[in-house]
């Protein structure tokens, strides 16, 4: 049986699929399971033990047609057995169009074979919207994901005993969604331990305000992998975030994780899980006191 899962972003979501890659998986322990992903989330995928295969080539630009229709054939080409759509959106409800309307669809794509109709769908947090949609395919195994995978050496950072994590960054183009540099920076200067920031190149500079503010700062922007992430989520005492990513990945792999909401997302919709995951909701967000996040941290940990 050939069986494909359609996940193409973003990194939050992603994490957030981690309990329906491994339901998929353990419903077919005997397909052969490829996911049709991004390039930025390819490298996560392959370290994961839930695909035989991993194609980055799920987005191209609409007007890029020679790339179109190279994804076109492959899907087409593959000749799957069943899909779980799990991005379910516009896009890649088109897609059951390439792979051909023999295969079992899971999903909200016109003529699924196994459509996920619940009205309702987009009022439901994202993990149990994938449930409920899994289940309408006749999943009713849930495991919890096995995440010793997402780990790795970071003793070249040199890091010390006690340390947090600090997630300052957020999508560039919703600042509605971060918490200000400065706001962490006055939380990291009382906190008692060193904070490590994390986040990508561009978000060098918010860590650069946080350590104005407190000097033992350790900024890794730019420099972890995904599966470093891992690791520095199971040694950290704690992590804070905005509702982005790295949050949602150091709050899977069992870091107390704290994430900061504003206006711009709904946590009943999209906030981390994990076994030790909270969250903190302040509308503006830059108006949140750091010492109501302390309070919270009190809680968490």
């Amino acid at each position: 049986m050939r069986v494909l899962v359609i996940k193409l972003a973003a990194l939050g979501d992603f994490a957030q699929a981690f309990g329906p890659f491994a339901a998929i998986r353990a419903h077919h322990p005997g397909a052969r399971i490829t996911l049709l992903t991004t390039r930025p989330y390819a490298p996560l995928a392959r370290l994961s033990p839930w695909f035989d295969e991993v194609w980055e080539d799920g987005r191209p630009d609409w007007t890029d047609i020679p790339a179109v229709l190279r994804l076109a054939r492959r899907l087409r080409g593959a000749r799957f057995d069943r899909v779980y759509d799990l991005q379910t959106s516009s896009r890649s409800s088109r897609y059951r169009w390439f792979v051909g309307r023999r295969s079992e669809w899971s999903g909200i794509a016109p003529g699924a074979s196994h459509p996920h109709a619940n009205p309702a769908r987009d009022a439901m947090h994202t993990v149990e919207r994938q449930r409920e949609q899994l289940e309408l395919a006749g999943i009713r195994d849930f495991p919890a994901p096995e995440l010793d995978w997402l780990d790795a050496d970071i003793t070249h950072y040199g890091l010390p005993e006690r340390f947090c994590l600090l997630v300052p960054g957020a999508s560039p183009g919703r600042p509605a969604k971060r918490w200000p540099a400065e706001r962490f920076g006055a939380l990291a200067a009382g906190l008692g331990m060193p904070a490590v920031v994390l986040g990508g190149p561009a978000e060098a500079p918010l860590a650069a305000t946080i350590r104005a503010a407190a000097p033992a700062t350790i900024d890794l922007t730019g420099r972890t992998s995904f599966a470093e992430i891992g690791a520095l989520a199971r040694r950290a005492a704690f992590a804070v975030g905005n509702d982005t990513g790295p949050t949602h990945l150091l709050a899977a792999c069992g870091c107390p994780t704290l994430a900061l909401f504003g206006q711009d997302s709904d946590p009943a919709l999209c906030a981390p899980r994990g076994p030790r995951a909270r969250w903190l909701r302040h509308v503006p967000l830059a108006g949140l006191d750091p010492a109501a996040v302390r309070a919270e941290i009190a809680r968490l940990t």
